[in-house]
Order: structure tokens, then C-alpha cells, then sequence
């Protein structure tokens, strides 16, 4: 049984996808479900220009009230002449408690190395914001043998500049870069087998650590395997692309969240 300071977690990251009108709609769907998942933390990070819309209809429906907002990138600054860029403040200030950081995407594309991921995760802290740390290989660095060098290289140049006290609130995602979207998720064992080394690195810093760290899981998570991910001992919840975007398949790996971690 996992530590119940350890609570299940689930992240829908609908990315540059969706319209209000699916949203609504997706919303109003989980609603009626809701009741199925209390015991887990739903984290739902929809494009940004959709948050502030997203606030008013979940405080609207009470069902939803528990529903969590993260969004999915902001800079590394509060304020000034940065065109185009959100600050954790002001993601702050429209309701949202979490933010994506370092996700795959923003690392391969747009070229964000660990410095600026790490200055990104500090400035989400000094705004309040928790950051789900992305952290994961490419299929050239895990073909070499270099898993385990690029997660501690990931997490080094972050944990160096944060407390004890920020450090136990972080949630860290392992997402292999080669796994996302792909329809081909790590083994579970795999998995497992990473998350196993994330503990012991966190343990590193203080035993405790080991113990209250969220670690979820994102890769190709689907209705039909979130399952065998969620059975392993290390794994504390499911980063979800485009399996969050079907509100039937994302309660779908809700649920088995719920039946298999709060066993």
C-alpha cells in the first residue's frame, strides 16, 4: 500500500488542442463522475486562453469543485517585456495551482535546456504554482545506455537551487521523449525500474523525500495500459496526452488509478 501522504494523481494535458465548446463539454461529462474519483487529484491543463473560462464553469458545477487547474508553460520571469510569455503570477491569479515545466515538447522545440527549466521551476514556486517537473530521455540517449545520466543531469540543476520545503510539494513526471504520442508506451517494468532510481536520487537529498514525492507516469498512457503502470509500487499517478481528450478514456484511467492505488 502506498503512504496516504502520497495521494493518487492524474494530469490531463490537452496541449494546443480542443475549442471551448469540447471543454464544456468535457467538463460537464466529468461532472456526472466525479463521485467515481474523489479519491484522486485531478489536475486538468487546457490552453491557456481557455483557463479563465475553465475557473468560472468549475466553480459553477460543485461536482467539480475538487477539479484542479494547471497550465501548461509559463516563463521564467513575473513581469516585464517578455511579448507572448505568461508568468506564474498570472497564471496564479486566474486559478491555477500547478504548472507544467520542462515538458518534452517545450525542451525539443523550442530549445529549453535544463538552465531555463530550472529558473522556470523556481519562479512557479516564488508565484505559488507547483511545477510538474517533466524529466525523460530520447530513444538515442536511452539506446546508449544514458537514462539514468540525463534524469540526474535533469534533476540536479533544479533540486540545487530549491529548499526542503518546496522540494517535498514538487510532483516530477517521467515522460521518455521517445514514448510520447507514439502509441508505444515503456514497459511497465521499465517503468517501475526508473521510478526506482528517481526515489533513490530524491534520497539523496534527505530519506524523506523518498517517501512524499509525487512520481507520475506520461508516455503514451492509454485507456488500456494505465493499469499496468499504476500496479507498480513507485508509481504515483499518469501524465495523459491525447488519451485526456476522450472524457470515457481518461475516467477510464481515472478509475484504475482510484482501484488500484488506494487498494
Amino acid at each position: 500500500m502506498k503512504p496516504l501522504i502520497r495521494k493518487p494523481c492524474v494530469v490531463a494535458n490537452w496541449k494546443m488542442q480542443g475549442s471551448f465548446e469540447k471543454i464544456e463539454t468535457f467538463l460537464k461529462q466529468l461532472a456526472h463522475n466525479m463521485v467515481d474519483v474523489n479519491q484522486l487529484e485531478i489536475i486538468f491543463c487546457p490552453p491557456s486562453v481557455y483557463i479563465d473560462s475553465v475557473k468560472k464553469l468549475i466553480l459553477k458545477n460543485k461536482a467539480l469543485h475538487p477539479l484542479k487547474l494547471g497550465i501548461q508553460n509559463t516563463y521564467c520571469e513575473q513581469t516585464g517585456a517578455f511579448t507572448g510569455e505568461i508568468s506564474p503570477l498570472m497564471a496564479k491569479e486566474i486559478g491555477c495551482d500547478y504548472g507544467l515545466v520542462g515538458h518534452s515538447e517545450r525542451r525539443t522545440l523550442f530549445h529549453e535546456d535544463d538552465t531555463l527549466v530550472a529558473r522556470k521551476v523556481l519562479a512557479a514556486y516564488h508565484a505559488n504554482l507547483v511545477p510538474i517537473l517533466c524529466v525523460g530521455e530520447t530513444a538515442k540517449e536511452r539506446d546508449e545506455g544514458k537514462t539514468f545520466e540525463v534524469l540526474s543531469r535533469q534533476l540536479e540543476v533544479v533540486f540545487q537551487q530549491l529548499s526542503f520545503e518546496w522540494l517535498q510539494t514538487i510532483i516530477i513526471a517521467y515522460e521518455p521523449v521517445w514514448a510520447i504520442g507514439t502509441g508505444v508506451p515503456l514497459a511497465s517494468e521499465s517503468v517501475e525500474a526508473v521510478n526506482v532510481y528517481l526515489r533513490d536520487y530524491l534520497a539523496r537529498y534527505d530519506e524523506k523525500l523518498k517517501h512524499l514525492v509525487r512520481i507520475l507516469y506520461g508516455g503514451s498512457v492509454k485507456g488500456d495500459n494505465a493499469k499496468s503502470f499504476f500496479a507498480m509500487g513507485n508509481v504515483d499517478g499518469a501524465l495523459v496526452g491525447n488519451a485526456s481528450l476522450q472524457v470515457e478514456t481518461f475516467l477510464t484511467i481515472c478509475r484504475d488509478a482510484v482501484s488500484i492505488m488506494n487498494q
